[in-house]
């Protein structure tokens, strides 16, 4: 895979770092160049904007967003990048995710927010998607992903 950072991992809190460890760790063995930032759509508006335009002049190609409650995050991110946005609801709260899941996938007509489940298979199919979204331009993240599915088939 090229070397560069191309997925920025996003989160609303320091606590949703333990729920996506599962992406964190699929990026790593897929290879794939990300890095991660606490950035809270509610608390930090004006560094998330300027984070998001200095991140996409680096040649950050997918935002992964993890939040949870209201779920924010993901929303805010679509609203101010062209870039594939992934929102990863994060369980807590009294609805357990379901309240970040709705809040992600009822984005507005024109700002859409591809949404992954609640709990680790979502951070995990995160950064699967973000694969595959990069192997659209990526021949190295095609095989990556050919490999591992090849693996899910035999295993």
């Amino acid at each position: 895979m090229n070397k560069k950072t191309v997925v920025s991992v996003l989160m609303g809190s320091k606590s949703d770092d333990a729920h996506l460890k599962p992406t964190f760790e699929l990026l790593d063995e897929f290879g794939v160049d990300w890095e991660k930032q606490v950035l809270s759509a509610h608390r930090n508006p004006d560094k998330l904007r300027a984070y998001l335009n200095e991140a996409e002049g680096r040649g950050i190609r997918v935002f992964i967003a993890a939040a949870g409650l209201s779920a924010a995050l993901a929303g805010v991110v679509a609203a101010h990048s062209l870039r594939p946005v992934i929102g990863v609801p994060v369980p807590g709260g009294p609805l357990q995710g379901v309240d970040a899941l709705l809040s992600m996938v009822q984005m507005p007509s024109g700002v859409p927010v591809a949404t992954v489940g609640v709990g680790s298979h979502g951070a995990r199919n995160a950064a699967i998607l973000a694969l595959q979204i990069l192997s659209l331009s990526d021949d190295a993240a095609l095989r990556t992903l050919r490999q591992y599915r090849e693996r899910m088939n035999s295993g």
